[in-house]
């Protein structure tokens, strides 16, 4: 297509610029015979051949000199009648001249195209006037002209030139297009218009049909696409194409994850209100041309995970349980056997009354079925490991009192890391203990774990809610708190962290009611 374009356009200019040629040089022509014409008719020794006995004796000579001269193809010099005086060809002297005199014989000079003797030709006629008055009597006229046979041998040669130079222009062209549609194939990869088109809707469709999340970054780190699962993931609005990831407002540790020159596999990172696995790879081509980041929602896997290992918690707390009852059970049987009953109902009592004591405890302090639910659990695990738990005097949460805009996940969620942080960080401590009080009214809900850890470092207190920081050194934690963080925040509450007065870390979270609570 691009070759007949060319070869339309050479073409078109070709015989346009052709038939310009061959009106000019008519014009040329026209132009070079009036010039001749006149001037014989203005010549003072043709005015006096003409008196003369023999014109032609005197005029013919003539006639050949200014042809010759001028490069006109005949001068023909005749009386008004039109009787030849001068003629190229001698045989047509005395002849009645062939054209047009109408207009010459009222003193007009006037051009014509018209076949004559000597075929056709662009021929000027002129009056001749008796002396140097304008209004002088006509004496004779005279004609001069080219044939057109010589008007088109002169544009034959121009267009001979031109030719060349078109073909000349259609072979560059012919290269020219070829090398610019030989890059454009190797910059398409081989593919042609129809086929980049029906890539391009492919790529449409596919970028709104799935559900992850999918950005394109340029060299720069400017998003050069994003999806609507992208857009929903990170939490961002409006028009993002061609701005900067830094100026998206994202956490850092994911703006940093985005931001990276090696690629990022798997990783787990918190927006505002999600939790996102980030895979970076980067897009090289002989140079860095950019990064492709793409997204999956671990929201409701994280918080799945987190309710599995709470039951897993509870599992095992029920399995220790379990063992100690055996073990009770098995020293209430020998003691019976040993007849030494007394000494068995008192051995029995008293350890339904120490276990009934801290579910009493619990209870009355909190009514709310999950919370505890929650817990009792966390009570047999720190005891698992050594550490009390214990409810604070003044938590009190009477059933339907937590806020209605709070879902029990995200309940577990904020008090069963906290509390697994705390016992953490209880453990080899004097005293083991971890206090928890939980209190809601019609104003909000007060969680506050208190424990008699190590503590945390009043310049550490921001970085502790980041993802990743933890006092551990296995990997894959320092997760819980980011998220405990998370869930406040999305939940519109405050998280706080203060020095306990056993010396250890507190971790208060305040929500305030969005909807008033029910008895």
């Amino acid at each position: 297509m691009q070759i007949v374009l060319v070869t339309v356009v050479v073409a078109g200019c070709a015989l346009f610029t052709y038939v310009s040629d061959k009106h000019q040089a008519e014009e040329g022509a026209r132009r070079q015979a009036t010039a001749a014409a006149r001037a014989v008719a203005d010549s003072p020794s043709v005015r006096e051949a003409i008196a003369g006995d023999d014109p032609t004796r005197e005029l013919q000579p003539y006639a050949s000199r200014v042809q010759r001269h001028t490069g006109v193809d005949f001068v023909t010099i005749m009386d008004p009648r039109g009787i030849r005086w001068t003629h190229p060809d001698k045989h047509r002297i005395g002849e009645r001249f062939l054209g047009h005199r109408a207009e010459a014989l009222r003193g007009r000079t006037f051009s014509e195209t018209y076949t004559g003797t000597l075929g056709a030709s662009v021929r000027v006629v002129t009056p001749i006037r008796a002396g140097d008055d304008a209004d002088g009597p006509i004496v004779g006229l005279v004609s001069a002209g080219i044939t057109i046979q010589e008007i088109t041998a002169k544009a034959r040669g121009q267009l001979l030139a031109l030719l060349g130079v078109a073909a000349a222009a259609l072979v560059l062209g012919g290269i020219g297009t070829y090398v610019i549609n030989a890059r454009l194939r190797r910059s398409t990869h081989g593919m042609n218009a129809a086929e980049l088109s029906r890539m391009h809707d492919y790529h449409e469709a596919a970028l709104h049909a799935v559900r992850e999340g999918l950005l394109m970054l340029d060299g720069q780190r400017r998003i050069a696409l994003i999806n609507d699962g992208g857009r929903e993931l990170l939490g961002v609005t409006g028009d993002t194409v061609g701005r900067n990831v830094a100026d998206l407002g994202l956490p850092a540790p994911l703006t940093g994850a985005l931001l990276a020159a090696e690629p990022r596999v798997d990783e787990v990172h918190l927006t505002a209100d999600r939790v996102v696995v980030v895979n970076t790879s980067p897009v090289t081509g002989g140079e860095r041309r950019g990064t492709v980041v793409t997204l999956r929602d671990h929201t409701e896997l994280q918080a799945l995970t987190g309710e599995l290992d709470s039951e897993r918690g509870f599992t095992r707390a029920l399995r220790s349980q379990a063992h100690e009852a055996a073990n009770r059970l098995h020293t209430v049987v020998s003691l019976i056997e040993l007849d030494r009953a007394e000494e068995a109902v008192d051995f029995a009592t008293a350890e339904l009354e120490l276990a009934q004591a801290l579910t009493d405890q619990v209870v009355a302090a909190v009514s709310e079925p999950v919370l505890a639910a929650l817990l009792l659990g966390k009570a047999a695990q720190a005891n698992e490991h050594g550490v009390e738990l214990v409810v604070s005097p003044d938590s009190s949460i009477d059933d339907g009192m937590l806020p209605a805009s709070l879902p029990p996940r995200d309940l577990v969620t904020v008090l069963g890391n906290l509390i697994d942080n705390a016992v953490d960080a209880a453990q080899g401590s004097p005293a083991a203990r971890v206090t928890v009080t939980a209190r809601a009214d019609t104003a909000g809900l007060l969680l506050r774990v208190a424990d008699t850890g190590p503590g945390v470092d009043p310049a550490q207190r921001e970085a502790v809610l980041e993802r990743g920081w933890s006092t551990k050194a296995a990997t894959g934690r320092g997760l819980g708190l980011a998220l405990v963080h998370q869930t406040v925040t999305r939940n519109g509450g405050t998280l706080t962290i203060e020095e306990s007065p056993d010396g250890g870390a507190q971790f208060e979270v305040t929500l305030v009611h969005t909807t008033g609570g029910s008895r």
